[in-house]
């Protein structure tokens, strides 16, 4: 019988804990928009997380790194028990099941948008703590090169392949003077300890002591963390590619993140028309990365729920490209070219899968 991963997983945690009779039994959790897989275990009537990371594909010893790094920032992270670097082997503290993207929505579905205030309020009070308390002096920065690249699976995976549009000369220019544009407005701005991927599903509402909204999320998939624009982390999770808001709160949320930063000193130079204009156009950057990232994972990964997503982050992208002159002639080509056939082809998906 062919071993696997899991086979080698499950032989590795029976070692760690090798004064426990029991036979461990690996259920899964979830395999991200990555290479990981993540399994629940429970021993001694104590639950933990199994982490696969293949080393071909994941970074086990930055993970265990920055997970240290925010730890001594004191962000909720999940504690790192054993790890087997060479494997890309490691035994997680498990922070349950209560992801923020469910525990906003059951609220949403109440009406308690009280609850759903704080619980934003919260995860920006731990966007401006990762920006001021995180040392990101062993951090790497996120270069114009890496922003540049991101936007170019818009263009290789998104367009090219998803879509088959056939991009002309003249569009790939106009499209490369907007990459550019963009690169250079998320360089400029102020350069702090990021995320990169904070949103509604990787925070934990944290059940101990015992759950208050009040109470900072817990905070998962870090490993991608670098120095770079101070607004990256607020628009993840304010134009986050798994649920709306309406705009009234959007703008509160990003008016509380605001006055909270500038009487932290963070951004205490910086006019609240730069800020807005910072985050708009940040946000634009990072949603062309995403159509392309859903795009990639549909085709390459065979992970074609991430289709369904699309809309969104398209919708936030016409929104706010919309307001801004510099981008007007994209924008034009953007509606004329991919707006329609992304209806079409999801829907196309869609069918093929009934």
């Amino acid at each position: 019988m062919k071993n696997t991963r899991k086979d080698s997983l499950k032989a590795w945690l029976q070692l760690q804990f090798s004064d426990c009779r029991q036979d461990i039994k690996l259920s899964l959790i979830s395999g991200d928009a990555s290479f990981r897989k993540y399994y629940r275990i429970e021993v001694a009537g104590t639950n933990y997380v199994a982490v696969d990371a293949p080393p071909s594909h994941e970074d086990s010893e930055r993970f265990i790194n920055i997970a240290q790094l925010y730890s001594e920032a004191s962000i909720a992270t999940p504690s790192v028990f054993f790890k087997d670097i060479e494997n890309g082997f490691m035994l997680l503290e498990d922070f349950g099941d209560q992801t923020y993207f469910n525990k906003l929505n059951s609220l949403k579905e109440e009406g308690n948008f009280g609850e759903i205030n704080t619980l934003y309020e919260s995860a920006i009070d731990t966007v401006i703590d990762i920006q001021a308390k995180v040392d990101g002096t062993s951090l790497k920065f996120y270069e114009s090169k890496l922003l540049y690249e991101e936007m170019e699976l818009f263009t290789n995976w998104f367009c090219d392949l998803f879509l088959g549009l056939e991009v002309d000369e003249s569009a790939r220019k106009l499209i490369s003077k907007t990459f550019a544009f963009l690169t250079e407005a998320s360089v400029c701005q102020k350069q702090v300890p990021v995320h990169r991927d904070y949103h509604s599903r990787n925070l934990m509402v944290l059940k101990e002591p015992n759950y208050h909204p009040h109470q900072k999320p817990g905070v998962i998939d870090f490993q991608d963390s670098l120095n770079g624009p101070y607004t990256y982390d607020l628009v993840s999770l304010l134009r986050d590619a798994y649920i709306r808001w309406d705009i009234n709160y959007v703008s509160k949320w990003v008016n509380y993140y605001f006055e909270e930063a500038q009487q932290s000193a963070l951004i205490s130079k910086i006019s609240r028309d730069q800020f807005i204009r910072e985050f708009d156009l940040m946000g634009l950057q990072r949603q062309l990365k995403v159509m392309g990232i859903f795009a990639r994972l549909s085709i390459r990964d065979n992970k074609a729920g991430y289709l369904a997503d699309i809309p969104l982050v398209m919708d936030y992208f016409l929104e706010i490209g919309q307001k801004y002159q510099e981008l007007e002639p994209f924008m034009l080509w953007f509606n004329d070219n991919v707006v329609d056939n992304v209806k079409v082809k999801i829907q196309r998906k869609e069918m093929l899968e009934l």
